[in-house]
């Protein structure tokens, strides 16, 4: 008897519009009203997976920064976190600027970046066409390293590196290998998101890397909510795509990604589903929960 699902957002609950379908939501009711917890785990800040978790009925909690906090719904707090020190942020900024790299930085309200760009585009035009109750809030700031130095909060999530050059981007991932007491997150493919303008689409490609503190990941995150459930990772259904779902997928009672994953994903699952724009996820719930 499985009693937890943890689902991953952009590449495996949206599809390539950032939509959840009809027959994702349908099946994740189904296992709501057989008493299983459907958790979000998703690199996003909370206020941008909030609006999506409310979509699918997931009230309870939701593990944000690709498992650098668990937030509870519910009471309206951060029950847990991994955060990194502004210390450490500043010392990845001084880097990023002195090698010209596209940088933005995720705390728990906003993404601080410097212009809009590679992933900040996609956000950006998803708040075009959202409601104010679900705009991602995106701060465009011209000197991030003096505001972050003045910055009150502790929040700070992740970063994302990105570059649409495959050479130039190899040598952002060795420098950022230097920095100690950081996990580089290794993505070996290109990000692929569609912008829908009119009756156009237009594909967004980019290589990309995140940043968290050192031991963060969604399974960390995951394990710590385990025991707030009082369950085993035996009764953990996680569903994903991408590398930085790699360790819930591995760990998890039943690991399964969606068609759309990298072969290394494929590789390590339990089982592969149908891609995000087939609504893999309804799949995977119909096959595990009666």
């Amino acid at each position: 008897m499985y009693k937890l699902i943890t689902i991953d957002i952009d590449g495996t609950l949206l599809n390539s519009y950032g939509e959840v379908s009809d027959k994702n939501k349908q099946s994740i009711q189904k296992a709501i009203e057989k008493n299983v917890d459907v958790v979000l785990t998703s690199g996003r800040m909370p206020k941008a997976i909030l609006p999506i978790a409310y979509e699918i009925n997931s009230n309870k909690y939701l593990i944000s920064g690709n498992g650098a906090a668990i937030y509870d719904i519910q009471r309206n707090e951060t029950i847990y976190n991994n955060y990194m020190t502004k210390k450490k942020v500043l010392e990845i900024i001084d880097i990023c600027e002195k090698n010209s790299m596209f940088y933005n930085i995720y705390t728990n309200n906003a993404i601080l970046t410097k212009s809009i760009n590679y992933n900040i585009l996609f956000y950006n035009n998803e708040n075009k066409k959202n409601p104010e109750s679900k705009k991602i809030k995106i701060n465009v700031i011209d000197n991030l390293y003096d505001y972050i130095n003045n910055y009150k909060g502790d929040d700070f999530l992740k970063f994302t590196i990105c570059d649409s050059d495959k050479m130039i981007f190899k040598s952002i991932i060795n420098k950022l290998k230097t920095i100690k007491d950081i996990d580089v997150l290794e993505v070996a493919h290109m990000s692929r998101k569609i912008i829908k303008h009119g009756t156009d689409d237009f594909e967004i490609s980019y290589f990309y890397t995140e940043i968290t503190n050192k031991n963060v990941n969604k399974w960390t995150a995951i394990e710590e909510l385990i025991k707030i459930l009082n369950i085993t990772k035996d009764e953990v259904i996680a569903i994903g795509d991408n590398i930085n779902d790699k360790e819930m997928v591995e760990n998890a009672g039943v690991g399964i990604v969606t068609g759309n994953s990298s072969p290394v994903m494929k590789e390590i699952a339990d089982l592969v589903v149908a891609t995000n724009d087939e609504s893999g996820v309804s799949e995977a719930i119909d096959k595990f929960i009666d």
